[in-house]
């Protein structure tokens, strides 16, 4: 079994699965029809064109830094200024970074892993205005998809890790398999991104945690000034 490791971190990011006309929301993280997505612009796949290759992809996602919930509203005018449209607002995530997980053919893998690296098209973290700090591929490996986000080291932003606990509790979202317990539905699963027939289908999903080692929680209480040497003695 192989996994493409991706790291999806950014000053900015928004991953919507139900926005509509004036309200543009985020999800907690990473949609795997967003993911899909960028995927498909690596390779140079245009939206008109079939996603065969990639529909089959086994898809996880591990809330390393959640990152915060940023409210942006936006105005629009007629160049002559007499008409506006409607008041827009857009939620996106800032500082978050998440760890997604891919499984598949070990070749597809491969050859997503060489498109990352050199895209046909710009990469973005859900919309066009939120561009990646870093970056995403980190390679295909010999793992199952489970233990990938399981054992993958966190990769959150070392300020973040100082300030949190020595031990991490973080949240993992990935594709609920036939036999398993669906922690809900959502609608996820990418068909088409052609603008004339855009077509998703539900995804199943399973919720779990994972508890981190925090190595930086320990370093950011040490200190070698020592008050008393003041005192002398």
């Amino acid at each position: 079994m192989s996994v493409l490791v991706l790291r999806l971190a950014g000053p900015l990011q928004s991953w919507g699965s139900s926005s509509r006309f004036a309200r543009r929301g985020t999800e907690i993280a990473p949609t795997k029809s967003g993911v899909i997505g960028l995927l498909a612009a690596a390779r140079g796949i245009r939206r008109t064109e079939p996603l065969t290759e990639l529909l089959g992809l086994e898809f996880g996602v591990r809330l390393d830094q959640p990152g915060q919930l940023l409210r942006d509203f936006q105005t629009a005018h007629s160049l002559d200024g007499r008409t506006s449209a409607p008041l827009t607002y857009r939620y996106y995530l800032t500082d978050a970074a998440f760890l997604a997980v891919l499984s598949g053919e070990r070749e597809l893998l491969h050859g997503l892993a060489d498109a990352l690296s050199r895209p046909q098209f710009p990469l973005y973290l859900g919309r066009r205005s939120c561009p990646p700090a870093g970056p995403i591929n980190l390679g295909v490996h010999d793992l199952t998809l489970d233990s990938a986000l399981t054992t993958w080291p966190w990769l959150a932003a070392d300020w973040y890790r100082r300030k949190a606990a020595s031990t991490i509790r973080l949240e993992i979202i990935r594709d609920a398999r036939p036999d398993e317990p669906v922690t809900e539905t959502v609608p996820d699963e990418p068909v088409s991104f052609d603008p004339a027939h855009r077509q998703h289908t539900w995804r199943s999903v399973l919720r779990r945690h994972v508890d981190v080692t925090n190595d930086l929680a320990e370093r950011a209480h040490v200190t070698d000034h020592d008050p008393l040497s003041l005192l002398g003695g």
